[in-house]
C-alpha cells in the first residue's frame, strides 16, 4: 500500500506539472475510440505496452477476459456489467475498435485447462464457465501454436472464443455490418513484454510490428 502512496506523490510532484492540461481537458469528457478488455492479471499493463495516455482506451478488466454469450433474446446470460459497458462505449463514446487481450501464463486458463477444484470459489467457479469453449476447441481442433504450452494454447483460443461470444451481440454484429466497428484479438507474452496479433490469413497471432 506505501508504494501506491509514494507513486502518487511522486506522480503529484514529477509528471503532474508535465500534463496538467491534458488532465484540465478530459475533466470536459472522454473521447476514446477504442475498448480494451482485458484480464485482470496485473500484469497486464496496456498502458505501458501500448504506449497510450489518459483518455484513449475505455478498459474491461476481469478474470479470463471474457465476455459472456447472449441468450436468446441477444441479452447477457452472465453478470450484465461486462456488456453495460460494452453498450455505453459503442453507444455513447462511439468506439470504432475494440480489442480482446489475452496473456501468457493466465490463472484463469490455467485453472480451465487443468479442471482445477473450485469449489471453495463458488463466484469464479461460475464465471470460468464462459471460457469453455475455449477449451473445447483445445481438445477437438488442438492450438495455434503447438511450439506453445497448452494453457498458453488455451489463452489464445480464449480470445477467439470470446470474440466469438461478443459478436453474438445484436449491437455488435449491426455494427461490424456497417463497417462501423472492428474487433480485433491481441495476445501478451508476458515473459517477453511482446504483443502479437490475430491474423486471419494464417489463423495465427503475429507479432504486432513485423
Amino acid at each position: 500500500m506505501q508504494k501506491l502512496v509514494n507513486g502518487i506523490i511522486d506522480f503529484r510532484k514529477r509528471v503532474l506539472p508535465t500534463c496538467r492540461e491534458k488532465f484540465t481537458e478530459l475533466a470536459k469528457g472522454q473521447r476514446p475510440d477504442t475498448m480494451f478488455i482485458t484480464c485482470s492479471d496485473s500484469r497486464v499493463a496496456p498502458n505501458w505496452f501500448a504506449s497510450t495516455d489518459p483518455g484513449d482506451l475505455f478498459v474491461i478488466r476481469n478474470v479470463g477476459n471474457l465476455i459472456p454469450a447472449s441468450g436468446g433474446r441477444g441479452v447477457t446470460t452472465g453478470d450484465g456489467s461486462e456488456l453495460a459497458a460494452v453498450e455505453f462505449a459503442i453507444e455513447n463514446l462511439g468506439v470504432s475498435d475494440i480489442i480482446i487481450c489475452g496473456h501468457s501464463d493466465c490463472g484463469a486458463m490455467i485453472a480451465i485447462a487443468d479442471d482445477q477444484n473450485l469449489d471453495r470459489f463458488p463466484h469464479l467457479k461460475s464465471w470460468l464457465r464462459n471460457g469453455e469453449g475455449g477449451l473445447k476447441k483445445l481438445v477437438q481442433s488442438g492450438g495455434l501454436d503447438s511450439s506453445l504450452s497448452r494453457v498458453n494454447q488455451l489463452s489464445q483460443l480464449n480470445v477467439l472464443q470470446q470474440i466469438e461470444n461478443l459478436k453474438t451481440y445484436p449491437l455488435i454484429k449491426n455494427r461490424l455490418s456497417e463497417g462501423k466497428l472492428k474487433v480485433h484479438g491481441w495476445w501478451f507474452d508476458i515473459a517477453k513484454a511482446d504483443v502479437y496479433q490475430f491474423d486471419h490469413g494464417p489463423r495465427k497471432f503475429t507479432l504486432i510490428g513485423q
